[in-house]
């Protein structure tokens, strides 16, 4: 086997001399947090991101100009669990130094808005003296790990949360930064909840052990990473066989928990290279779905993944930020060439990816038997903001549910909650409580209002040109109105975010709105309903008030010529752009309502050679038709 050898070193962006300089993480991060401005500086904002905050600005709270500077925490939350010990801590954070609200997000964390300067030592010291930890949850290092959200006891789904805090701990930061800063030097009074049931030593000598292939820096602060950390951010997610719930393909590293017939653990399926982020009008930036790397037995599985992060820690763009995630790297190599170089840090050859049922997206709301006797119950979250709002007071309904019945939580990957171990007799008392604080079940809720997911984009996030969370409410609304007027009956899956870096994964969806301007979107189509194919841009810039005109022709299209059961996202993709468009423009805006020019169905076999022979003459199918049938109907016209 041969040894990995990193490229050599060229121009490096600004970030990794940045981190180099910053000693593992404390400069210039400890000084600025001393002064007495209300703000630290963008150099700061980068180390800051290391420790699990952003800098954000209100937009709509600035003064004469002046920004509204406040901070973000997210916690480092493995497979998306959290005791309702720590919920009732943070819950009271939010209301005494945050904005009264909390943010469950996309990778299954609470996120918590609105903290000013002076309190963030409060802030940060108070979540890790009651055993929670905001390290790795933002910055250019593994970040939160997402698992399958189902409190399921059964083998495969216990593994695949074992494994999720196994994974977090063996690649989380070890610099002393974060007691130094957060703790004036001292131990965390409490250990992170998620290490009780791991072998800590074990981990920590796992994460300096080297064989010989330079995977690790033993001596090192930062055994794993380095002084440079890794070149971007970095994406892990486990689940079970059949169970998409985490858009497993968009993970830098995907993992299957494999077992065998009695639920005994085997081994592990690993994908690599999805990624969703990408930067409008940049063709070098684009989303990605993972590969298939290959299998790796039980006992392996941390040697191969250390041996994937370090193919990216030392073969990844670190001079191109754009181009620094881990996608880049596998989509420039090819996974031939990727799955070598994995392997010279393995020190082995990796075995050939197993066999896998079809995919579902499951997002396991309503509910539910853990197989324990006790019940889970999935809650839906519009765009994962807990807050009180009018007569839905999910908020207090939360807060009582855990102060009453010491439920623990778990955050899914799709901004949804879990409350879990609920005993049966207990159901009618939690669903009763829910009700009187306007809280509705997710039966009760549109399936399209379900699975539709949005950033937080406005007013906070410093990266949105447009809205998102408080938006796609209406949107989802105002689709629904259009497929009733249709008389469609049709579930779709929506995602909306306010800029393309693709937070809520809208790449993904059947129909993704990717913010371009202000009150304007990207529009994207052709998802898979399991969130295994990506979408494709359609149209680069569609005002809001354009929607309706922009999807009534392509629902009308869908309804005329859709297969049995085929979804809307699945027809986009098999009819695809030239098709759609042409349905677009073929839409007669007659009063009243909207009438479709006459259409013609053939048969699926028919219509596969239609768009071949299409293509191959550079026209889309229906004018190709349209020739034919002229030219048919001109010649046989006697």
């Amino acid at each position: 086997m041969v040894k990995a050898v990193a490229a050599s070193d060229k121009k490096l962006s600004k970030v990794e001399y940045l981190k180099v300089d910053s000693n593992q993480l404390r400069f210039p991060l400890s000084e600025e947090l001393a002064n007495d401005e209300i703000f630290i500086t963008e150099n700061a904002v980068q180390i800051m991101k290391f420790h699990g905050s952003y800098q954000q600005d209100n937009r709509e709270e600035r003064k004469s100009g002046a920004k509204s500077y406040q901070f973000m925490l997210r916690l480092k939350m493995p497979a998306g669990e959290m005791p309702a010990s720590m919920y009732r801590v943070l819950d009271d954070l939010s209301d005494e130094y945050g904005n009264q609200t909390l943010r469950a997000t996309t990778r299954s964390a609470w996120q918590l808005h609105g903290v000013l300067k002076g309190n963030l030592k409060t802030v940060f010291s108070t979540i890790m003296n009651n055993g929670g930890g905001t390290l790795g949850a933002c910055g250019d290092l593994n970040r939160n790990i997402v698992a399958t959200p189902a409190p399921k006891v059964s083998a495969p789904y216990a593994y695949a949360r074992y494994y999720s805090r196994y994974l977090a701990e063996l690649f989380a930061p070890q610099t002393g930064a974060f007691g130094e800063i957060w703790l004036d030097g001292e131990q965390a009074a409490t250990m992170e909840y998620w290490k009780r049931d791991l072998d800590m030593e074990e981990i920590k000598r796992k994460m300096r052990e080297d064989n010989g292939t330079g995977v690790s820096f033993p001596d090192k602060e930062e055994p794993i990473y380095g002084e440079r950390y890794l070149p971007r951010k970095f994406k892990m997610g486990i689940t079970v066989p059949g169970d998409n719930s985490i858009d497993i393909y968009t993970q830098d590293i995907g993992i299957v928990v494999i077992c065998d017939g009695k639920e005994n653990l085997e081994g592990f399926n690993v994908m690599v290279g999805g990624g969703m982020g990408r930067t409008h009008r940049k063709e070098s930036t684009f989303p990605r779905i993972g590969d298939h790397l290959g299998y790796v037995t039980k006992d392996k599985l941390p040697d191969l993944i250390k041996a994937i992060v370090a193919t990216q820690r030392d073969h990844g763009n670190r001079e191109v930020r754009m181009n620094a995630r881990m996608k880049y790297l596998v989509q420039k190599v090819g996974i031939e060439q990727f799955r070598k170089l994995v392997e010279g840090y393995f020190g082995e050859q990796i075995e050939e990816f197993r066999p896998l049922p079809e995919w579902s997206y499951m997002d396991w709301l309503g509910w539910h038997e853990q197989g324990d006797g006790k019940m889970f119950l999935g809650l839906f979250i519009e765009n994962g903001r807990i807050k009180d709002a009018g007569e839905m007071r999910l908020k207090t309904a939360l807060r009582k549910i855990v102060d009453s019945f010491n439920f623990d939580f778990v955050v899914s990957p799709n901004q949804n909650v879990i409350l879990t171990g609920i005993d049966p007799s207990k159901v009618t008392a939690v669903e009763t409580l829910l009700a009187e604080h306007g809280v509705v079940l997710p039966g009760k809720i549109s399936r399209n209002r379900v699975v539709a997911m949005a950033c937080p984009a406005f007013p906070l996030c410093g990266l949105a040109v447009t809205e998102a969370e408080r938006h796609m409410p209406s949107v989802v609304t105002r689709v629904e109105a259009l497929l009733e007027k249709m008389n469609l009956n049709l579930d779709v899956t929506m995602r909306m975010t306010g800029c393309p870096n693709g937070c809520a994964r809208p790449y993904m969806a059947e129909i993704g709105f990717v913010g371009s301007a202000p009150m304007a979107y990207q529009l994207w189509l052709g998802g898979a309903p399991n969130q295994t194919r990506l979408a494709f841009p359609f149209i680069e810039k569609m005002n809001d008030s354009d929607m309706e005109s922009t999807l009534e022709p392509l629902f009308v299209f869908y309804k005329e010529s859709h297969r049995s059961g085929e979804s809307f996202g699945d027809f986009c993709h098999r009819m695809g752009t030239a098709e759609l468009k042409e349905a677009i423009e073929n839409y007669s805006s007659a009063e009243p309502g909207r009438v479709p020019k006459p259409r013609i169905s053939l048969n699926p076999s028919t219509m596969e050679e239609l768009k071949l022979m299409a293509e191959r003459r550079g026209m889309t199918a229906g004018k190709l038709a349209d020739e034919i049938l002229s030219l048919y109907l001109r010649d046989n016209s006697s």
